[in-house]
């Protein structure tokens, strides 16, 4: 089986949950993720990462029956996708395999609700640069199953033929309510072989997009 999720708008707060869109919540030392990219005046800058979603594993635990996943600690997942959010961005990553870098996994093994901080993104004016976070619902679904994911396997056959070692750690779908299309019909899924997954070899992820 894998965990499927809904998104659901709210006005609680979330801080050190499980959430969609908003600001990671980190523990001291880590860095936000970011990438090298060319303005439009040709320098090299770090551009940062759009931060997708944050899962407390504790929430996904009793749906996460083998064991595959960290059933503690937090789940951070980052990903070059401003463009198919329908804003203008320095990146540009299409159908296939994404390069390296492209999408980042981070983890950290303990919550300290103390310790912890969010990492907030603000533009020239100080303005926050991030969606307002929405809660995340989880519920078993079948392995193929379409629609937001973790665990399982891709749905589109050929992305599951093209990396038959590799277990999907998140997919994501076109969904119309918060704005994230890719292309006609698409899907991206973030993967990991089972041995990097078993051993926290976060930076083993690949990330491919597939579309009709």
């Amino acid at each position: 089986m894998a965990i499927g999720f809904r998104l659901k708008k709210t006005e609680r707060i979330l801080f050190c949950g499980s959430k969609w869109w908003g600001d990671p919540d980190f523990p001291e030392q880590m860095e936000y993720p970011t990438v090298k990219v060319k303005d439009e005046d040709g320098e090299t800058i770090d551009y940062p990462l759009t931060f997708i979603c944050q899962i407390n594993c504790e929430d996904i635990s009793k749906y996460d029956k083998e064991g595959k996943l960290p059933h503690e600690g937090m789940l951070y997942f980052f990903g070059a996708i401003d463009e198919y959010l329908g804003y203008e961005t320095y990146t540009h990553n299409g159908i296939g395999e994404w390069p390296k870098g492209q999408f980042i996994v981070k983890y950290a093994k303990n919550i300290n609700f103390e310790t912890f901080q969010s990492c907030i993104l603000v533009d020239d004016e100080d303005q926050p640069l991030t969606e307002p976070e929405m809660e995340m619902e989880f519920f078993e679904c079948e392995e193929d199953a379409q629609g937001f994911k973790l665990l399982g396997i891709p749905f589109f056959e050929d992305v599951r033929q093209n990396y038959p070692e590799y277990i999907n750690l998140l997919q994501l779908e076109d969904e119309d309510e918060i704005g994230l299309r890719f292309y006609d019909c698409g899907s991206l899924n973030v993967m990991m072989k089972e041995s990097d997954l078993k051993f926290g070899n976060w930076k083993k992820t690949k990330a491919h997009l597939q579309s009709l």
